[in-house]
C-alpha cells in the first residue's frame, strides 16, 4: 500500500473528481483503500474533501480577492485545501501554509506560499468582505438554485437550507425488529439514542459496525421511512419494490410485513441489485425476490407479470436529490436547470408503466428524496390528470428546515378501477 498523507489523499480525490462522473465519497473511499492512514488520517482526508466540495464557491472567491490574474486549475485545487484548513478547520497558520506548499508543484511554490500567507494576513478582511455576498457566494450552492428555493420556501428558510447542506450529516439507523427488538437492541448498544418521534430510529454519535455486520440496524435517515409508512403493507401481501437499490426501504417494508408475503425488488443496475441481497441476508429478510428491470425502458420481466397484481407498489423514483444535498454533498455542482423536467419525464413514465400492475383498491406511493416541486407536487398533479384510475388519498413531506432531517417526499394513490 502506499504511504500518502491525509492532504495529498484529499488533493488527489479533488482532481479526480474534476475529470470523472462520479459521487466524491466514491472516489475518496477508493484513494484510502489504497493508502495506510491511521483512522484519525482518514477522516482528516474525508474532512478536507468534502469540505472543500461544500464550500467552492466561497473559497473560489477568497481566491479571486488575493490573486487578481487567472490561476491554473492544478493550482487552485491546492488554495482550496489551504484556505479551507486556515478559514474553516481553523488550523494553525504555519501548518497549514507549510503543509499545503508541499502540495504543489516546485514552480507553484512561491505563489502557493504568497496567496496563502497573505489570506492570513488579510483573514478579517476577507470574512468581511464574504460576509457581505449573497447567499449562493457564502454559501457555496449554484445561483439558480438559491433562488429557486427562495421563490418557493423564502428568503429565511433557502438560507436556512443551505447551510443545513453545508453541515456534516449525523448517523441514523433503523432498528431491524426482525433480528432485535428495542429494549434488548439498546442493551447492546447503549450508546444509541432514540430519535423523538421516530419509533424505531435511533442516533449514533459514530458509525455503529458491530449493529450493522450483525444486522441489528440499518443506517437510514428518519425521512426515508415516511413513504414505507403510508404504503402500509400488511403480512401476507404482494408488493412491489420499483427501485429498490440499496434496499433500505425494501428492509423496512419487510419488517411491516413481519417477513410474511412476498416483495419483487427491482433496480436496473446490476450491481446494486447484489448490494440489496447483501442488505437482505444481513437483515434476515427472507421475502424478497430481487429483478434486474429497467421501468419503463425494457419489457416487464415474465416473472412480475406473473406476480402481478400487487396488493401495493413503492416507487422511489429516480430524482435530482436535493432533500439529501447533506449527504451527497456534490450533487449541487452536477445539477443544471433543465435537470428537474427531464427528471419528471422518467418519473411519469415509471408510474404509467407501473399503474397496470397494481390491484383494484391496491395502493400506490410515489416518493422521491427531492425538494422540487417539478418532481413532487407536478408528478402527482400529471399522473392524476392522465390516470382516471388513481385517487390521492395522502401526500407528506420532510423539510429539513422544518423538520430536522433530509427532504423527502411521498404522495399515496388508491386504483379505483
Amino acid at each position: 500500500m502506499a504511504r500518502l498523507s491525509a492532504r495529498r489523499i484529499a488533493l488527489k480525490a479533488l482532481q479526480a473528481w474534476r475529470r470523472e462522473k462520479r459521487f466524491a465519497d466514491s472516489i475518496v473511499s477508493e484513494f484510502l483503500a489504497k493508502t495506510e492512514l491511521t483512522e484519525s488520517d482518514r477522516a482528516f482526508a474525508f474532512e478536507l474533501s468534502y469540505g472543500v466540495l461544500r464550500n467552492l464557491t466561497l473559497l473560489d472567491f477568497w481566491i479571486s480577492a488575493l490573486r487578481t490574474s487567472q490561476v491554473e486549475t492544478s493550482l487552485r485545487d491546492i488554495l482550496r485545501l489551504g484556505l479551507y484548513q486556515l478559514f474553516f478547520l481553523k488550523t494553525a497558520p504555519h501548518a497549514a501554509v507549510n503543509e499545503t506548499v508541499d502540495l504543489a508543484a516546485r514552480r507553484q511554490r512561491p505563489i502557493t506560499n504568497g496567496i496563502l500567507r497573505s489570506a492570513i494576513r488579510r483573514q478579517s478582511e476577507l470574512l468581511a468582505r464574504a460576509d457581505a455576498q449573497p447567499s449562493f457566494i457564502r454559501t457555496s450552492h449554484p445561483q439558480f438554485l438559491v433562488e429557486r428555493w427562495e421563490q418557493y420556501f423564502g428568503i429565511e428558510h433557502a438560507e436556512e437550507l443551505c447551510k443545513w447542506n453545508n453541515l456534516p450529516a449525523p448517523i441514523y439507523g433503523r432498528i431491524n425488529q426482525l433480528r432485535i427488538d428495542q429494549k434488548e437492541f439498546f442493551r447492546h448498544y447503549p450508546e444509541s439514542r432514540p430519535v423523538i418521534g421516530s419509533p424505531g430510529l435511533v442516533e449514533f454519535r459514530v458509525v455503529p459496525t458491530a449493529a450493522i455486520s450483525g444486522g441489528h440496524c440499518y443506517i437510514q435517515d428518519p425521512s426515508t421511512v415516511i413513504a414505507c409508512q403510508i404504503l402500509d403493507p400488511n403480512p401476507g401481501e404482494k408488493i412491489l419494490d420499483a427501485c429498490a437499490a440499496p434496499g433500505g426501504k425494501t428492509g423496512y417494508i419487510a419488517q411491516l410485513m413481519k417477513n410474511r408475503g412476498i416483495i419483487a425488488a427491482c433496480d436496473r443496475d446490476p450491481d446494486r441489485l447484489r448490494i440489496v441481497k447483501e442488505n437482505m441476508t444481513r437483515l434476515d429478510v427472507e421475502i424478497v425476490h430481487t429483478f434486474a428491470h429497467d421501468w419503463p425502458r425494457s419489457p416487464i420481466p415474465p416473472e412480475i407479470a406473473s406476480m402481478a397484481p400487487f396488493h401495493r407498489i413503492l416507487v422511489d423514483a429516480p430524482c435530482s436529490n436535493t432533500g439529501v444535498m447533506r449527504r451527497r454533498l456534490d450533487v449541487r455542482w452536477r445539477l443544471q436547470p433543465a435537470d428537474f423536467l427531464s427528471m419528471q419525464k422518467r418519473q411519469l413514465e415509471m408510474l404509467r408503466a407501473l399503474i397496470p400492475l397494481l390491484s383494484p383498491n391496491g395502493v400506490l406511493v410515489y416518493s422521491t428524496c427531492s425538494l422540487e416541486p417539478e418532481e413532487n407536487e407536478q408528478v402527482v398533479r400529471k399522473i392524476l390528470t392522465g390516470a382516471s384510475v388513481l385517487r390521492l388519498e395522502e401526500e407528506k413531506r420532510s423539510l429539513p428546515f422544518r423538520d430536522g432531517f433530509d427532504g423527502a417526499f411521498a404522495a399515496k394513490f388508491i386504483r379505483t378501477a
